[in-house]
């Protein structure tokens, strides 16, 4: 009876360390369309890592409060192989009797996704003493995510000059941007970009992220611990949440869900 009623008063202390989380997500958003760009979205690292720091510090009775901040991202990539053919009737595709040869030069395009997860989050738990250095605690972490996949797709080394080059035409000092078309295209012409060696686009998204979860800890050396935390997060990004390069509002896009079981570890010093 007397370790179950450990501390027989309120008890003060706290702790910071370095808290890495493991989540075995069931899906990652927009991943199913990664195959058409010749990616297989299946050798993502699996669980997903975020590496991050915790802090806990108690507040009333066996009440306790804390935060967590992290980020992850996990990439792949391909260099796929190439058949160059004379696209006769213009349909983009390689029809019967058009000729085809394997493009077997140094400029074969590198395609890239990276999925990327970050969190900022506040806990809130109720702890339990089992021993003098050993506790149980439950609760949950409540906060903000972001989450995006990045499409990096590269047909050339880049150059750091290159890289600020204006690909739409030429921009005077008054800021006035000068684009040259034909004869044909004068009239009604279309403001597109020149040819660049690489295209970048970012989808992301904000979220409100909850995961509960128990936790023990055990105080192994004066101000030194191990805690151990197993939950399950859970955040859903409502339809036409999505954003492309941080500005540009996707209304079509679907509702999508981060989740999945999750592991979490934290070194700490404190009490």
């Amino acid at each position: 009876m007397a370790q179950f009623a450990y501390p027989a008063e309120d008890f003060l202390g706290g702790g910071i360390g370095y808290s890495p989380m493991y989540i075995k997500l069931d899906s990652i958003p927009g991943s199913s369309y990664l195959t058409g760009l010749g990616l297989d979205p299946k050798t993502f690292k699996d669980p997903f890592v975020i590496h991050g720091g915790e802090g806990f510090a108690h507040i009333t009775g066996r009440w306790r409060i804390g935060g967590y901040a992290g980020v992850g991202a996990t990439t792949i990539s391909t260099v796929p192989d190439i058949v160059v053919f004379q696209d006769t009737n213009g349909n983009d595709s390689l029809d019967v009797g058009e000729p085809s040869k394997n493009y077997t030069e140094d400029f074969n395009p590198t395609i890239e996704a990276k999925f990327y997860f970050s969190l900022g989050a506040a806990s809130v738990e109720y702890v339990m003493p089992i021993l003098q250095d050993l506790e149980l605690s439950a609760g949950a972490l409540m906060g903000l995510g972001r989450t995006g996949i990045a499409l990096d797709q590269q047909s050339g080394n880049p150059r750091w000059a290159k890289i600020f080059k204006n690909v739409y035409g030429t921009m005077d000092s008054t800021g006035t941007l000068f684009y040259g078309v034909d004869s044909a295209e004068y009239i009604d012409p279309d403001i597109l970009p020149g040819a660049v060696p690489g295209l970048m686009r970012d989808v992301s998204a904000t979220f409100f992220n909850f995961q509960p979860y128990v936790a023990v800890k055990w105080q192994f050396l004066e101000r030194l611990g191990l805690r151990i935390s197993v939950g399950f997060n859970k955040g859903t990004i409502t339809a036409g949440n999505w954003v492309l390069n941080g500005r540009t509002k996707i209304s079509d896009s679907p509702t999508s869900a981060i989740q999945g079981a999750s592991f979490r570890t934290m070194l700490y010093i404190g009490l």
